[in-house]
């Protein structure tokens, strides 16, 4: 599910050292990690079949929004998703037109058409975003864009609203940029109903916040409704950040 690092997260573990790291300037913030399955054939066959042979896996990918939100329930569908990702709008800007109800009611009816419940969709938030950072004019813009997306989250009809935890820029301490995010949260969380506010992990590049585990940790511990915040793990950024996921048994390793 998608707060399967939670018990990494409570263990604090810190991750391996790599031989190897990143090659500087690569843009491995914006890529998606993957789902893989482990095992011999028959395993993996067993694996993915649960009661009446039903998959038991929901792999799916980022679809684009491009001709209406609702295009990316047909897209998901087009290339055999179960799950999908998708933007809420355009994640190169702040300002964003009013989500339409004739847009919210293709979208709810594409799902309920292809079997699309709402835990196995999830919104991504924009690149803009920065809730951790230390200009006030810029969290501000990214408190209310996160206000907004949660919203678009519960008149869509999803449950999970997943983003990037913020950046301190070097100007503040670590401890005062995972403040500010969970400032962010609670203060959306008072705002929305139920939707689950998911904080992704990142590479550890620059001065961006989640690429320890414990830094995860470090918000959800300041989140007043923790029935309201869960993990997202993303591979590619784990794998960047030092925890060796690719070594036999180094996912049961680092989840603990």
């Amino acid at each position: 599910g998608l707060a399967d690092a939670e018990a990494a997260l409570a263990g604090g573990m810190a991750p391996r050292k790599r031989a190897k790291r990143k090659a500087a300037g690569e843009a491995e913030e914006e890529s998606e990690g993957a789902t893989a399955v482990v095992g011999s054939p028959k395993e993996k066959k067993d694996e993915k079949r649960g009661k009446g042979g039903r998959e038991r896996k929901f792999v799916g990918a980022h679809m684009s929004i491009a001709g209406g939100l609702w295009r990316a329930v047909s897209d998901s569908v087009s290339v055999g998703g179960r799950s999908f990702a998708l933007f809420l709008g355009s994640q190169r800007s702040w300002r964003r037109p009013p989500l339409q109800e004739e847009v919210v009611c293709r979208f709810r009816e594409a799902c309920a058409e292809h079997g699309f419940e709402p835990h196995h969709i999830l919104p991504h938030g924009s690149y803009l975003m920065n809730c951790g950072s230390p200009k006030q004019e810029v969290f501000e813009k990214s408190q209310l864009l996160l206000v907004e997306d949660l919203s678009r989250c519960s008149r869509l009809g999803l449950s999970h609203y997943n983003l990037h935890p913020g950046a301190s820029l070097n100007e503040i301490t670590t401890e005062l940029c995972l403040q500010h995010i969970a400032e962010a949260i609670n203060h959306a969380h008072q705002q929305t109903p139920g939707v689950v506010t998911v904080l992704e992990n990142m590479s550890g590049q620059g001065s961006v916040v989640g690429g320890q585990f414990s830094d995860l940790r470090g918000v959800i511990d300041r989140v007043r409704d923790q029935s309201r915040v869960a993990v997202c793990l993303d591979t590619c950024h784990a794998f960047a950040a030092g925890y060796d996921l690719s070594a036999v048994g180094g996912v049961g390793t680092v989840l603990g």
